[in-house]
């Protein structure tokens, strides 16, 4: 027993307990927003590498990883999932800023990090929107054409088996859907939002 004034041995806060509770959000807070970041990062990064090594679309210039399978290929998308809203851009891209402020009001006011999957679901589903609207707004130029304006998505990774060829996408499509993914099997697995303090 310590003595008066004297502090005890340090005690981790039970699982039930308030201090628990208060620590456990901040860290997917911190969770949240390093998938947000880091995706649409990487999103930008590989985009831009790519287009820097392999240029602009054009014929017969995909580099393969796999023969006749898996290989990298730029391509430019004017519109939305597999090329549909050609001419939508600026729509598609209102679209994705009214996203972005559901994602972050279901984060930081309807209190989606109490619950570890839709934390992470949320954080693919906005590194997925950034990195896709960054290209919608045309924040980046052709290779080598700093005064081109642009504003198509940029579009590398090729998927084809025999005569049919999956349309070319990237690392933020690949994060929506992988976020779409966890939201809708979150949703069957827990049709019932969680209570507080769970």
């Amino acid at each position: 027993m310590p003595r008066d004034g004297e502090k005890g041995p340090y005690k981790a806060p039970k699982p039930d307990s308030p201090r628990a509770h208060q620590r456990k959000p901040l860290f997917r807070y911190a969770l949240f927003l390093t998938l947000a970041v880091c995706g649409c990062a990487a999103d930008l990064l590989t985009k831009h590498y790519i287009f820097e090594w392999r240029g602009m679309p054009q014929p017969d210039n995909v580099w393969w990883i796999v023969e006749d399978y898996f290989g990298i290929e730029t391509a430019l998308n004017p519109g939305a999932l597999f090329g549909m809203g050609k001419g939508f851009g600026v729509v598609f891209a209102a679209l994705s800023v009214a996203a972005t402020a559901g994602v972050l009001g279901w984060i930081f006011i309807g209190r989606a990090t109490r619950d570890l999957t839709l934390t992470i679901a949320l954080g693919c589903v906005q590194g997925g929107i950034l990195g896709n609207l960054y290209d919608r707004l045309g924040l980046w130029h052709p290779p080598g054409r700093p005064d081109v304006w642009r504003n198509e998505v940029r579009d590398w990774i090729l998927f084809r088996w025999g005569e049919y060829t999956w349309p070319n996408f990237n690392i933020a499509d690949s994060l929506l859907v992988c976020g779409a993914m966890l939201l809708l099997w979150h949703s069957f697995r827990n049709p019932e939002p969680p209570q507080e303090g769970k």
